[in-house]
Order: structure tokens, then C-alpha cells, then sequence
């Protein structure tokens, strides 16, 4: 299992260099892959190309580019263009968003999302392939019929002809797709004691095409606070930093009758936990939102505790079957980030279950 870093969004408190100076500190640690995130703020692909500049040998991802705010091939051509600035180092990750997103923000309408994630990715390939880049589906029609337009291919050659491709996905139909037509998936909130369902669905879209997981990159996003001891009391003010965050995506990510998180949460065995968490989040109560978010999910979905406690986990998400985990920093600044980054490090060694 390999090591990675998700440094998600742009926010009033985390600033460019600061997910620079991690990014760089990341590269230097051995790290395989870091991650940069967008929803309405800032987006992953410009933060991602000023980091592959600045960078040697760690790979650089998006989680995601979302599929709604861009063509197939304006996203084919900003995969190949970062790949090629990177020699080769970009991972393209890819998602829906949600309807409030997709709908609020782009003006797109979030029907089929998964019809319209296979056709996209359908396209993104035969124009990364420098194929000529003809399509005709359902929700995406090249050329278009009725006017001057022709069947382009990319016009410039990149480094390579195939970008690792990623989903980002929850629900058993969109697991069953990554499995199909990606090369990994990008999870959230994996807890290692119930990943064999969600893989079971992925292993079923490899099936489809005469593929196995073997080669097939499972990557969940994990928040990791790293604290001095393993009491229930430390473990308690290590969770609590976490709280906030997980209280946003199961209550508030999303209306109450489309949130994918709370639904996760609920396949999970938490559900009683989750439907109280969304009335409180959309309430307004965030603070009482947060406290009611179990320690026991937090626990299971987080690295948290001393080195050595942390080591452990790692070794329950290997034989999950994670391949690369990347961790989500809840530190206070770059450089206490920075001294996580070394401890995870550490920790991977001492787990035994690092390349």
C-alpha cells in the first residue's frame, strides 16, 4: 500500500502555498499521488498544474474535475496538457457532484448521472488516445449533426496514450461502473470492516470486461489527527477535530432526499446516527450536528491516536484491500501538516504493509 495526500479545496484559511509547501513535503516523503480538489471554488486542475511544476517525481491528481463543468474533450485536453507539463505524473479523477451543484452552479441537469459519466468517459478516452473523436449517444453527439462541425482527434502528442482515469463514487450502480470503466476509485469514509461490499460491487464491473482487481487502484480520502496517546479521552479530542467534517457531508451535503453520504453512512449500519445528524445540519444546529456523529464512525473511517495506533489502522485498510490511501490533514497549519505527513511516514514503515 502507497501513501497519498488529499489537500481538497481552496479555503479562507488554507491558503496556495500552504498546500505548495505539503505538496512539496509529500514529494520529498515518498509520497505516490496528491490529490487537489474543486466543488464552486477553487478548481483542481490549476491548483495541480502549479504544484507539477514545482514538484519531481509524486504523481498529481483530481478529486475530481467535475463532469459537469466541463466538455469530454475540453477535459481530455487538460488531462493531456497537465500530463505532458508533468512528464507524465497526472491522474485524472472524475465525478457528478451532486443535483444541488450540478443544477445550482453549472446550469446542467443531473439526470442519468450515470449513463452520462459512461459516455463521458467514453469520449475522454478515444480523444486522450488521439483518436479521431466521433460519438454518438444519448447525451453527447460528435460532430454535431446539423452543422460545419468534423470529427477532430487532439492535435498535439502527449506523453502518453492513456491518463489513469478514477471515479468518484458511493452507490453500489456507481461502484459497479468504476469497476467497468476506470482504473480506481476514489472513496470516502472506507472503513475497512465494510469494504468488502463496496469492492464486491467494483469486482462485478471488472468481471464485466474480463478484469479482476488486480491492478485496480482503491483510493480512499481519510482524515488523520495524529494525538500523544491512545486513552479513550485522547482518542475522544482527536475525533472531535474531525467531527465538523463529517457532520457537513452526512447532514448537510446534499437535500434530505438526495444525499449520498448519509445514505453511505446508512448502508454502513449508522443510520439512526445519520437521520439524526441531517435533521440537526438542516436545522442550523451544525454544533449539535457534529456531536451527534458517532465516535465508533469517526474511529472507522479515520486515522487517529499515536504512531503506533495509526500503524495498525494502516495495516487494516491494506488487507481491505486499499492500495493507495490518501490522507486529508486536520492540522492546524503547514507545518504542523507537514510533521503529520513525517509521522504517516513512519507509520507506513512500521505497519510493514508500505512498497
Amino acid at each position: 500500500m502507497k501513501l497519498g495526500l488529499s489537500l481538497g479545496y481552496q479555503t479562507a484559511w488554507s491558503t496556495p502555498a500552504d498546500h505548495l509547501a505539503l505538496a512539496q513535503e509529500a514529494d520529498r516523503l515518498g509520497y505516490a499521488v496528491v490529490w487537489a480538489a474543486e466543488a464552486y471554488g477553487s478548481d483542481s486542475p490549476s491548483m495541480l498544474a502549479w504544484i507539477a511544476g514545482q514538484t519531481e517525481r509524486i504523481d498529481v491528481g483530481t478529486a475530481v474535475m467535475q463532469i459537469p463543468a466541463r466538455t469530454p474533450a475540453a477535459t481530455a485536453m487538460t488531462a493531456a496538457t497537465i500530463d505532458a507539463l508533468s512528464r507524465g505524473r497526472f491522474r485524472l479523477g472524475l465525478g457528478v457532484s451532486g443535483p444541488q451543484v450540478s443544477e445550482g452552479w453549472h446550469g446542467v441537469r443531473y439526470g442519468k448521472p450515470l449513463a452520462r459519466t459512461r459516455e463521458f468517459v467514453d469520449i475522454v478516452k478515444l480523444a486522450l488516445g488521439r483518436k479521431t473523436v466521433e460519438y454518438h449517444g444519448a447525451h453527447y453527439e460528435l460532430p454535431l449533426p446539423d452543422g460545419p462541425g468534423k470529427a477532430l482527434k487532439l492535435s498535439f502528442h502527449p506523453p502518453r496514450d492513456h491518463v489513469p482515469i478514477y471515479l468518484a463514487a458511493i452507490g453500489p450502480k456507481n461502484l459497479e461502473l468504476a469497476g467497468e470503466i476506470a482504473d480506481g476509485w476514489l472513496a470516502i469514509f472506507l472503513a475497512p470492516e465494510y469494504a468488502e461490499e463496496q469492492l464486491a460491487s467494483i469486482a462485478k464491473g471488472r468481471a464485466k470486461v474480463g478484469k479482476t482487481l488486480d491492478g485496480f487502484d482503491v483510493v480512499p480520502s481519510v482524515p488523520v489527527v495524529v494525538g500523544d496517546d491512545d486513552s479513550p479521552e485522547g482518542l475522544a479530542n482527536c475525533a472531535e477535530l474531525i467531527r465538523w467534517y463529517a457532520a457537513l457531508y452526512v447532514g448537510g451535503m446534499g437535500s434530505r432526499e438526495q444525499n449520498f453520504y448519509n445514505q453511505l453512512a446508512t448502508r454502513m449500519g449508522y443510520g439512526e446516527a445519520a437521520a439524526e445528524v441531517q435533521d440537526l445540519y438542516l436545522a442550523k444546529r451544525h454544533r449539535d450536528a457534529a456531536a451527534a456523529i458517532p465516535f465508533e464512525f469517526i474511529d472507522r473511517t479515520s486515522l487517529i491516536g499515536p504512531k503506533e495506533r495509526i500503524a495498525a489502522r494502516l495495516r487494516d485498510y491494506a488487507a481491505a484491500g486499499v492500495t493507495t490511501l490518501s490522507v486529508s490533514l486536520f492540522a492546524a497549519d503547514a507545518e504542523s501538516g507537514m510533521a503529520t505527513l513525517r509521522t504517516l511516514a513512519e507509520a507506513l514503515e512500521l505497519s510493514g504493509v508500505g512498497e
